[in-house]
């Protein structure tokens, strides 16, 4: 599949992803992908309409196998998340309970809160047609509405899962992502920019003579503002030279 790579190791764990009554097979697989590509591993089904397992499920996993096999299923709601300390039922409708209601963002960072803590947690989503009834919802110690159109507030089940997933991952992916490559050290970006503004000055470009000083500062802020990293900055080594090279005059 396009963006696989399976050289890299497995984000897994996280929050469980309970589908309430899930009508569609094919919602479960593109569910599992969603979860997939944000790290979430652990899918709990209660009550499928179609029973489970669904070989329909599949076809829209695109490669998420482990996790459609790896998926429990419940009779109901209470029983799926018995075991859980802490989770949140997702709505696309505003409630009016007097619990805490959160942006996916909010929700993402409890649920974050909550992990760190060693605390089994989880999200909720309610069936295709209509999402969880207020009696499912008030199970949850607080809700996560996904605000959208109002006039237009059917949101797929898989899409729901998708933005609560990548907001998980938002939340902890920092941790464990490789940090980014360093800005090129003083010295190398000094060295570059001396080589640059004596090529602009040979080209005429600094000029007139009063106005130099300004024009050479306003170059080099361009660069320490951009920070380049080694590579971009042996990149740019690179440019000048060739730049240079035609006019048999290389400066530096």
């Amino acid at each position: 599949m396009a963006g696989t790579d399976r050289s890299q190791p497995a984000i897994g764990g996280g929050p469980a992803v309970v589908l309430v009554r899930p009508q569609l097979a094919e919602n479960i697989g593109a569910s599992a992908r969603a979860m997939a590509n944000f790290g979430l591993s652990e899918l709990r089904l209660v009550a499928p309409r179609d029973g489970w397992p669904n070989p329909k499920a599949e076809a829209t996993a695109s490669g998420a196998d482990a996790i459609l096999a790896g998926a429990r299923v419940f009779d109901d709601l209470h029983s799926a998340t018995a075991d859980l300390r802490y989770f949140i039922a997702t709505t696309a409708r505003p409630r009016e309970m007097a619990k805490p209601v959160l942006s996916p963002r909010e929700a993402a960072g409890e649920l974050r809160r909550h992990h760190h803590a060693s605390h089994s947690c989880g999200v909720v989503f309610g069936p295709e047609r209509a999402g969880l009834d207020n009696d499912e919802a008030a199970l949850a110690p607080a809700i996560c509405e996904i605000a959208g159109n109002p006039a237009f507030r059917s949101l797929n089940l898989a899409q729901a899962v998708l933005l609560l997933s990548y907001e998980w991952f938002q939340a902890v992916a920092p941790a464990s992502r490789p940090s980014a490559a360093p800005p090129a050290t003083a010295s190398n970006l000094e060295f570059f920019l001396d080589r640059l503004e004596q090529a602009l000055d040979k080209a005429g470009f600094l000029h007139p003579p009063e106005k130099r000083p300004g024009m050479a500062r306003n170059v080099r802020n361009i660069f320490r503002r951009l920070q380049p990293v080694e590579q971009e900055l042996r990149t740019l080594q690179g440019i000048l030279s060739a730049l240079l090279r035609p006019q048999g005059r290389e400066v530096g």
